[in-house]
């Protein structure tokens, strides 16, 4: 049995003719299934763990990287096999697990093919998508075994699913790209340097891997983790021990 999770912004009109296209080639493949609708009153972990008490085997995310990490943050531990179908802006996931938007995406949830994701978790929950702490007086401990810090601010993001795309300067033509790697997090560094006046410029960043990282400051920083914004004064990151079983496409990244 197959349920599908549709975001909210779903109902703007300029997304129907794709929804309906969908929903037939879904029914097409014999795997149309139940329809919920998310918002922000809604727990994806209760209703994900209610169907499953009903018989439900595969929870389907329909959406974009957004949606994505909003569902599986919360529903990391459901007992049950997720696929995605990736419809609007903002979808960089969808690439790494080898999955095209729209249409074609049904094509590879009809396939089943399977694969065993990693999970990160912070503080007591968890995040599959991305980890984000906003320039800051920071202090990185990696895996109990050495400190990095900076003399100004630092900003850092983890990345486990989606990869993290940045600019050396404002001025810069090309972007750069740090991929996720699969069995470790990989932590992606970046001291500020102040310039007087004109405030602060990035210097050039640094990239570990690890399987534990604490990160503490004597101020409160801000934290962004698939979507969801806190306030922290210390931050332990590391892999969770569970896996998340995602059905995947032929040309995924890892």
């Amino acid at each position: 049995m197959y349920v599908y999770l549709y975001d909210n912004f779903l109902r703007q009109k300029k997304y129907d003719s794709v929804i309906k296209a969908v929903e037939v080639r879904l029914t097409d493949y014999g795997i149309a299934g139940k329809i919920l609708r998310l918002n922000n009153f809604i727990d994806p972990k209760q209703i994900i763990d209610d169907e499953i008490k009903r018989g439900a085997k595969t929870v389907v995310i329909v959406g974009n990287d957004a949606t994505f990490g909003y569902v599986l943050s919360r529903a990391a531990t459901c007992d049950c096999t997720f696929g995605f179908l990736p419809i609007g802006p903002s979808n960089t996931i969808s690439e790494v697990l080898g999955i095209q938007t729209g249409i074609e995406a049904c094509d590879v949830l009809s396939k089943r093919r399977k694969e065993s994701l990693d999970v990160g978790w912070m503080n007591n929950r968890y995040f599959v998508s991305q980890l984000h702490v906003l320039p800051a007086k920071l202090k990185v401990v990696y895996d109990e075994r050495f400190a990095v810090t900076a003399n100004e601010k630092m900003e850092v993001i983890v990345c486990n699913l989606q990869p993290f795309y940045w600019k050396k300067d404002k001025k810069d033509v090309s972007e750069q790209v740090v991929h996720p790697q699969d069995g470790k997090l990989e932590a992606f560094l970046r001291p500020l340097t102040k310039q007087g006046w004109w405030g602060y410029k990035y210097e050039d960043p640094s990239v570990f891997p690890f399987e534990e990282m604490e990160i503490v400051s004597d101020s409160p920083f801000t934290v962004e983790a698939d979507g969801k914004v806190s306030k922290e004064v210390k931050v332990k990151i590391k892999l969770a021990h569970g896996k998340i079983d995602m059905i995947v496409g032929r040309n995924r990244k890892f």
